[in-house]
Parts: C-alpha cells; sequence; structure tokens
C-alpha cells in the first residue's frame, strides 16, 4: 500500500480580543443531552442503574457521534438484530433526535418515484413514540423543492433544549415548537426576513440547507449567509438575533462548539475556510483556509483532546490537520499536515485516540479508511462498505452504509473486524443513526426503524 499525499504546513497567528473565561467547560455546554442524577448520596448513587444517555441534537450527546451506551451485543441473529418497531415515514435525510421517551425528525410527504420527482411542496417535523414508533404530532410548513436529483431535503436535524425544539426547514426557515405539544413557539425565515441567500452560491447541485442547530447559552448558532451574517446566533426564547458575524461563503457543515485552553470557540466549517468564532459575540478569532470545489464542505469537525482539529471534505480537497494553540489573545493556527488519501463527502468521522476513521470516497467506491492523526498517514483501507456514517459506544462501532447495509465492527489502528452485519433498507442511507442505550433508531428515504442491538 502506497502512502498518500501528505504536506505538512507552516504556523500562522491570528490575533483576537481577549474573551473572559466562562464558568462552565464547554464539555458541560456540549452535553446538552445529559439526564442530571437525583440529589443522592454517592453510594446510592452508585448503586443505581444508569439512564441511557439521550441524543437530543445532531451528533449526540457530545456532538461527536460517539455514546456513553453499553450492553451491545457482539453477534446478531442471521435475519439480523431484533426489530422493536418500524414504520413509514417519508423523504429527507435528516437524522433521529431523542429526549425522554419521544423521538424528533422531519421529513418530505411522499415517495421518490424518480430523481426528477416530483415533491411535495411542504415539510413536516414529527415527533414519535420511541417506545412504539406512533405519531405523537406533525408540525406542516411551505417548503420549496430545490433540486432534489441526489436527494430531496430536508437535510438537517433538530436539536432539543429544554422543552423547545428547534428545527431547520430546506428553505432556510427556523422553527422553534413546544417539545410535548407541536406548537409553533416562534418562526423564522433568514431568507424573507434576514436576506441570506436561499441557496449556496457555487454548487452545481443546490439542494437546500443542511445545517443543524447548535445551542450555546440562551441561543442557538447556525451558518446564514449574506453580507456580516455568514454567522448568525437566535436567542431561544423568541427568536431575535442575539448576534451575527462574518463576510464569507457558508457551507452546509453544522459548527461545533470546543474549548481551547479554558475559551470556548464555535468552529465554523464554511465553504472556502474554517473558522473559529467567539459564541458570545460572533467575534471571529481565527481563520485557515479550505477552499472546497462548489462550497461542499459538509461533514462535522472532529475535535481531539491534544488540540487538534480535524476537518474533510471531498470534491478536489481532503482532510486538514490544525492545532490550535492559546496565546494571550491570539489563537495559533497550525497545520499538521493535509492528505487526499481520505475525502469525507457528507457523512461523519470517529476519532479513536490517535486514529480518525471514516469512509472515504466522492463519486467512485467508497473505502473505509483509518488515518494517524499525529502523521496524516493511512494506517489501513478497506472495502466492503458504501459510504457510511458511524456511531461508537461500548468499544464497537456500528456502520450504517448508503446501500442500507448495517453492520457492527471493530476498529484499531491494525485493521477493521465485522462482528455482525444486516440488510436493513432498500432506498438510500445517507441518514447517520440515532443510538439510546442499546436502541438504535435509523432511517432511510421510505421508513424508520427501532432496533435492539443489546446482548
Amino acid at each position: 500500500m502506497h502512502r498518500g499525499f501528505v504536506t505538512l504546513r507552516r504556523a500562522t497567528i491570528v490575533t483576537a480580543a481577549s474573551c473572559a473565561l466562562l464558568a462552565l467547560t464547554a464539555l458541560a455546554r456540549l452535553d446538552v443531552g445529559l439526564r442530571a442524577f437525583p440529589d443522592v448520596s454517592a453510594s446510592a448513587r452508585r448503586a443505581q442503574p444508569r439512564p441511557p444517555s439521550e441524543w437530543r441534537q445532531w451528533g449526540g450527546p457530545n456532538r461527536n457521534f460517539m455514546s456513553d451506551a453499553t450492553g451491545l451485543a457482539d453477534t446478531w441473529p442471521a435475519t439480523g438484530p431484533a426489530v422493536i418497531w418500524s414504520r413509514t415515514l417519508g423523504l429527507g435525510h435528516s437524522s433521529i433526535v431523542a429526549a425522554g421517551d419521544t423521538l424528533f425528525t422531519l421529513y418530505r410527504p411522499g415517495k421518490q418515484i424518480s430523481r426528477t420527482g416530483p415533491w411535495s411542496a411542504a415539510e413536516i417535523v414529527i415527533a414519535l413514540d420511541a417506545k412504539s414508533g406512533k405519531t405523537i404530532w406533525e408540525h406542516r410548513y411551505p417548503s420549496e423543492p430545490f433540486d432534489f436529483t441526489q436527494g430531496p431535503g430536508p437535510h438537517s436535524t433538530p436539536l432539543v433544549v429544554g422543552d423547545r425544539l428547534f428545527a431547520t426547514g430546506t428553505n432556510k426557515q427556523v422553527h422553534a415548537l413546544d417539545t410535548r405539544t407541536g406548537k409553533v413557539m416562534w418562526t423564522r425565515d433568514l431568507v424573507k426576513e434576514l436576506g441570506a441567500p436561499p441557496r449556496l452560491i457555487r454548487p452545481a447541485v443546490k439542494a437546500g440547507y443542511a445545517v443543524s442547530p447548535l445551542a450555546y447559552r440562551d441561543t442557538i448558532i447556525l451558518q446564514a449567509g449574506g453580507p456580516g451574517q455568514a454567522v448568525i446566533a437566535l436567542r431561544q426564547s423568541d427568536g431575535s438575533v442575539a448576534w451575527k458575524s462574518g463576510d464569507f461563503l457558508v457551507s452546509e457543515a453544522s459548527p461545533i462548539l470546543i474549548d481551547v485552553s479554558g475559551q470556548s470557540q464555535v468552529v465554523i466549517f464554511a465553504a472556502q475556510s474554517v473558522y473559529g468564532l467567539n459564541p458570545d459575540n460572533g467575534r471571529v478569532l481565527w481563520s485557515h483556509a479550505h477552499d472546497t470545489q462548489g462550497d461542499m464542505n459538509n461533514s462535522t469537525p472532529i475535535w481531539g483532546p491534544d488540540n487538534v482539529l480535524i476537518v474533510s471534505s471531498g470534491y478536489n480537497q481532503g482532510t486538514r490537520a490544525l492545532r490550535l494553540t492559546r496565546q494571550g489573545d491570539a489563537t495559533r493556527v497550525e497545520e499538521l499536515w493535509f492528505t487526499t488519501r481520505l475525502k469525507v463527502m457528507f457523512a461523519n468521522a470517529l476519532r479513536l485516540g490517535d486514529h480518525l476513521y471514516a469512509s472515504h470516497g466522492d463519486f467512485g467506491p467508497a473505502v473505509t479508511t483509518a488515518l494517524d492523526v499525529k502523521t496524516g498517514e493511512v494506517a489501513w483501507q478497506e472495502r466492503g462498505f458504501g459510504r457510511s456514517s458511524f456511531v461508537y459506544a461500548d468499544g464497537k462501532a456500528i456502520v450504517m452504509d448508503e446501500d442500507g447495509d448495517l453492520a457492527m465492527v471493530r476498529l484499531s489502528p491494525k485493521g477493521m473486524t465485522v462482528l455482525a452485519q444486516a440488510h436493513v433498507f432498500d432506498t438510500v442511507s445517507w441518514t447517520a443513526p440515532t443510538l439510546v442505550g442499546t436502541t438504535l433508531y435509523a432511517r432511510d428515504r421510505e421508513k424508520i426503524v427501532a432496533l435492539n442491538l443489546g446482548r
């Protein structure tokens, strides 16, 4: 196996205004989905069974597609994991979020007859009973179909904060709904009200908005677009603009919150560069170039405990590792390496220790790939799955590939071991699955299922 093309870069320094240290750590803010323990003694607390972590946002409790769930089986019956329930849903790629006994996602009514439609001119936010899959409530809103030749929207994943559900639609509508009833608390149209461009500027295929909102204190943070408002923060209470910032082309990648030596920063993987912003006021703290053809920076950045940020995209780009270091008011950005041997087109990657695992490939065959985070060198590449999404728990990775195949695997720097595999969907599955305890919730472009992955 030959080594990939890897380049090393010199460091750059971008000066930023000083920011007061926050009382809460970024980890605590990211972990918006974990339930609090009752006020009991330490011994009683240890004796109580721990409730499964909820999955209240894109990427799970810490937005990194990892769960603290245990008890996952190493093998499945020949027919696959037990189906708890299965039901028809509709079109779209939105992932499923879970809070308590309720699931939330978005879909477009109807079935895909051909790549050109016809398409419904509406989208639906739905709440389902997690135990049965039955509909609790739905909220329907108008949604103009865009270029859905590669798959119809909605594409973004909702966010649960307290009793509010925040959902973003294909046409850049932002909805805040009561999680219990579906009642509209407020709505904002970023295009009609703020003048954001309705679609990305440079892509050949303009399929609509895909950014999943990020919670920060009393706001949600999103890419928007337009002069001075590449990024916006809306107040959770009423949708008013808390701040807007940035004059750069946007992408469809969802933001993440990181902690750089005590300073909270929101990372925006935009169309031509990756940016770090102060989440309190939107001030740009640093930037680093990563210009992808057609604004197609789609995947979610990966942040590590060693202050290494990794971004990846397909087309004319690849994977890039940046080390961020605080120096007074400045954030020092050092490019560690760049490689074209891993191109994550739209799915997610996992960082486990000093290795990154993801599905490589844009328009050709996909290859599951492991990279050494320290050097950018390929540790191994293996065929066997189409372009895939990954969820990690209990020492294993759950793989959901675009062909509808689900697998349980072990990933290591030496290779991938497939423990169990089953075919669960008959249409394209580009949606990252959701794990709550030992129950996996997954969907394709027709149905949604709950599967028991427990021992």
